[in-house]
C-alpha cells in the first residue's frame, strides 16, 4: 500500500477507532463499577475508619476564589481533616485574605512562600507539614462536593497498593459556546478515557484539580517534580511505574472554572500538550522494560495521538498547497464534508451521548448542552492538533530541569453561589477575566 493512502487512512480511521474503543471501555467500566451503585446513602457510613486527611490548596493570585473555596471545604462530610492553603508568592490579596480566614475556620492552616515557585513546590511544601495520612490536592478555584473524601477513601481501604484516586471534575463556566463545549468534552473525552484506561489497569493522568494521594506512596517516589509543566501527569507516572495503583472515582465531584476565551484556552491546552510530551519523553523506558509492561498501552495511546496530530497537519498542508498548485489525483483533498465527515460527526455525537448518559446522575443538567457539541470536532480537534504540533518543539527546546512556575489562567465567568450536583448556570453578574 502506498504511503499517501496509509497517511489518509490513518488520519481518518484513528479517531474513529479511539472513539469506539472509549465508548466500549466506558460502558464496560460502568457495568463493572457504577451500575446499581446509585443509592448507597451517606458514603461516610461505608468507611471502616476515618483517618486524618489533609486537604491541600496551592494558590497563586486566587483572591476572587479563595473565600468560596475555603468556605466549601469547611462543609465537607468528614470528621477528621485539615485544610492547608499555600500562598505561592501571589501578587494580589490572596495572602491577606487567607490570613483573615484563619480566624474564621479552625481547620485552616496557611503557608506563605516568598516568591512564585510553582504548583509542584507548593504541594511538596504542604505535604511535608501535613498531618494527614492521605492528601487531597485541589486547585485554588475548585469547589468540592461534600462527599468527596469518603468516596475516595473507600478505594484506599480496598487496596493497600492504591497510591492515588482521581476525582470527577465538572465545568462551572457554561455561559459561552466554549464553556458548553467543555462540558461535553470533560464527559466524552476525559470521563470516557479514564473509565477505559481503568479497564486495562493504568491511567495516563489523575485530574490535577481533584486527586487524593497516599502519603506513604508519595514518600516512596519523592513527591512532585518541580520541573514538570503538568505535575499531575508526572506524579501519575511516577506512582504507576513504581507499582502503585491509580483509580478513578466518578462520584468524587469537583466543580471547576475553565477558560472561556480562545487565548486562555490555547494557553491551557498548550501547557497540557507540553506536559504530555514531557512525560512520554521522560518515561520512554516503559517500552523496553518488562516490569513496566502495563504502562505500554497508555504510553502508546498518547504517542500515537501525537503522531496523528502531525499526520493531520500534513494532510491540511497538502490541501492548502493544492489550492495553488495542481496536485496528483490521489493527493487532491476536499474539506467539504462528504460521507467521511458525516461518519466522523455521527461517531463524535454518539460518543458524547454515551458519555453524557454515563455522567447524567453526577451532572443533572448535562443534556442541555448536548446539541452544542456538533461544533466539537471542528473546534477542539483542530485546537488539540495545533497545540500538540507546537508543543513538541517547545519541549525539545526547553532546558531540562527548568522549574515550572505559575501563570495566572483564564478562569472564565465566576460563579456567585456554590455549585451543587445540579450544576447551576453561571451568573452573568461578572465579566470575563480576560479578553
Amino acid at each position: 500500500m502506498k504511503l499517501d493512502i496509509l497517511l489518509f487512512d490513518f488520519v481518518f480511521y484513528y479517531p474513529l477507532f479511539m472513539a469506539y474503543m472509549w465508548m466500549i471501555g466506558g460502558i464496560t467500566y460502568y457495568f463493572r463499577h457504577e451500575w446499581r451503585k446509585e443509592d448507597q446513602g451517606d458514603p461516610l457510613l461505608l468507611l471502616k475508619a476515618t483517618p486524618m486527611v489533609s486537604v491541600i490548596v496551592p494558590c497563586y493570585n486566587e483572591e476572587d476564589n479563595v473565600r468560596e473555596v475555603v468556605a466549601a471545604l469547611s462543609e465537607l462530610n468528614y470528621p477528621n481533616y485539615e485544610i492547608i492553603c499555600v500562598n505561592d508568592g501571589s501578587k494580589d490579596n490572596t495572602g491577606a485574605i487567607l490570613d483573615e480566614l484563619l480566624e474564621q475556620y479552625p481547620k485552616l492552616r496557611v503557608i506563605h512562600q516568598a516568591k512564585n515557585q510553582g504548583k509542584a513546590v507548593g504541594l511538596n511544601t504542604a505535604a511535608l507539614v501535613a498531618k494527614g495520612e492521605f492528601l487531597l490536592c485541589i486547585d485554588g478555584d475548585a469547589i468540592l462536593d461534600k462527599n468527596v473524601i469518603p468516596w475516595m477513601l473507600l478505594h484506599f481501604e480496598s487496596g493497600h497498593r492504591v497510591g492515588a484516586v482521581t476525582g470527577n471534575p465538572r465545568i462551572r463556566t457554561r455561559s459561552t459556546l466554549l464553556g458548553r463545549l467543555q462540558v461535553g468534552e470533560f464527559s466524552s473525552i476525559i470521563g470516557l478515557i479514564k473509565r477505559t484506561q481503568r479497564v486495562y489497569g493504568r491511567v495516563f493522568t489523575v485530574s490535577g484539580v481533584v486527586a487524593m494521594f497516599r502519603k506513604r506512596a508519595l514518600l516512596k517516589i519523592g513527591f512532585w517534580s518541580p520541573d514538570m509543566l503538568t505535575e499531575d501527569i508526572d506524579i501519575s507516572w511516577k506512582l504507576q511505574t513504581n507499582h502503585w495503583d491509580v483509580r478513578f472515582e466518578p462520584r468524587a465531584l469537583c466543580w471547576i472554572l475553565m477558560p472561556e476565551t480562545l487565548r486562555g484556552l490555547w494557553k491551557q491546552r498548550l501547557r497540557w500538550a507540553m506536559g504530555g510530551v514531557q512525560v512520554i519523553r521522560k518515561y520512554m523506558n516503559v517500552m523496553r522494560t518488562w516490569r513496566l509492561r502495563r504502562m505500554v498501552a497508555v504510553y502508546l495511546e498518547y504517542f500515537i495521538s501525537v503522531f496523528w496530530a502531525y499526520s493531520m497537519a500534513l494532510v491540511l498542508l497538502i490541501w492548502f498547497i493544492g489550492l495553488f498548485v495542481e496536485m496528483p489525483l490521489r493527493w487532491q483533498i476536499t474539506i467539504v464534508p462528504g460521507w467521511h465527515g458525516v461518519l466522523i460527526g455521527t461517531t463524535c455525537l454518539l460518543q458524547i451521548l454515551v458519555s453524557m448518559v454515563l455522567d447524567r446522575r453526577y451532572d443533572h443538567r448535562i443534556f442541555r448542552h448536548y446539541f452544542w457539541m456538533i461544533w466539537y470536532p471542528l473546534a477542539y480537534w483542530m485546537l488539540n492538533m495545533c497545540t500538540t504540533v507546537w508543543a513538541v518543539p517547545k519541549v525539545l527546546m526547553r532546558t531540562r530541569g527548568k522549574r515550572a512556575v505559575w501563570v495566572s489562567p483564564d478562569r472564565g465567568l465566576r460563579s456567585i453561589s456554590k455549585p451543587s450536583t445540579d450544576a447551576p448556570e453561571v451568573t452573568k453578574e461578572k465579566a470575563l477575566v480576560t479578553e
